[in-house]
């Protein structure tokens, strides 16, 4: 980014917030959609009179944005999607660190940064999809079995291009190995159907209409996708419930390095991950609430208990370049 676009960045922030920071209302950036982040702010104004204003962007430019302000943001708090890009936050320097006894009760240590970063805010599980007229759950173990011959020109993936795989890749490094990990990814690409496809749904799709007969995919496009389309052949497995658990990643938030009101934005993140909170953060994309004490969504805990894979979610950011090497080795597209 040039100097000069960093600049009007800047003063054009500046001035859409200057009113805000001056009447000592909470700034914030966001990569979550404001249909799903809207509806939270406005409980929160209700409840505490705060008045919260807030940007939306993709999570690359605002991280860029934030170093481009440096003490000059406007900004309190970045709210966005995947342990690897609140971990990259944290690395680039661009959060506070937050001792707060409140996160630390509301949630558990694996969706935490060890440092006091970040916070995940909603549980998103990436997990094993499957055409149950083609697949019996019988057949179905581990993410590793994928690479078995058995599911040769029967398997679809999304692209590696994006951080959920990059993280689940990452993941596996940390549990089993690099050699081992490539090993299995190498088993996944001969294993293919077709090419790996742009986002979850466009995979699902596919997988339904017997272009193939399982991936991987997240939970909560699942949900999208069978409240849209319920006659949809489609049902979600929970693998390596005898070992690791399922691997889960996290939507999150952390107070800016910079913060005009820390204390006031300190907060609304306790806030977000309390009970009440939970419930509402959850349930407006079918997420899991990182509350143990909140129940999910009807419709999300119709899908069954599973066992989740508790190594913190920070590993997915600290071996995510290691993975996108490991991929492109491999030929994972």
């Amino acid at each position: 980014m040039s100097f000069v676009v960093r600049f009007l960045l800047t003063v054009s922030c500046l001035v859409v917030f200057s009113a805000a920071n001056a009447a000592g209302e909470i700034v914030i950036y966001s990569a979550r959609n404001e249909q799903l982040i809207k509806p939270l702010f406005d409980a929160y104004t209700a409840e505490t009179g705060t008045k919260i204003r807030f940007i939306t962007d993709k999570e690359g430019p605002l991280l860029e944005r934030l170093k481009a302000e440096g003490a000059g943001t406007p900004a309190d708090m970045l709210i966005t999607v995947d342990a690897g890009n609140l971990w990259l936050a944290a690395k680039e320097g661009v959060l506070a660190k937050v001792d707060s006894a409140t996160l630390k009760a509301n949630v558990p240590a694996h969706l935490r940064d060890p440092d006091g970063q970040w916070v995940g805010l909603s549980i998103r599980a990436r997990t094993i999809v499957h055409n149950p007229k083609r697949v019996k759950p019988s057949e179905l173990s581990t993410y590793e079995d994928l690479a078995n011959p058995k599911w040769k020109g029967r398997l679809c993936l999304r692209t590696s291009k994006k951080v959920y795989n990059q993280s689940l890749i990452a993941m596996m490094i940390a549990r089993l190995g690099e050699e081992q990990t490539e090993k299995i990814v190498r088993g996944w690409v001969a294993n293919l159907a077709t090419d790996v496809f742009p986002d979850d749904t466009k995979e699902m799709e596919a997988i339904a209409a017997g272009q193939c007969d399982v991936g991987i995919v997240n939970t909560y496009y699942f949900g999208r996708l069978v409240k849209k389309k319920p006659e949809l052949s489609l049902a979600l497995f929970w693998p390596n419930q005898k070992d690791r658990g399922v691997h889960v990643n996290v939507s999150g938030a952390g107070v800016t390095k910079h913060a005009k009101h820390h204390a006031a934005a300190v907060k609304l993140l306790e806030w977000l991950s309390s009970e009440k909170a939970q419930n509402l953060f959850a349930d407006t994309d079918m997420e899991y609430p990182v509350n143990p004490k909140v129940k999910p969504h009807a419709a999300v805990a119709a899908w069954g208990a599973f066992k989740q894979d508790t190594i913190n979610v920070a590993e997915a950011g600290k071996r995510q370049a290691q993975a996108v090497k490991l991929m492109d080795r491999t030929g994972y597209k």
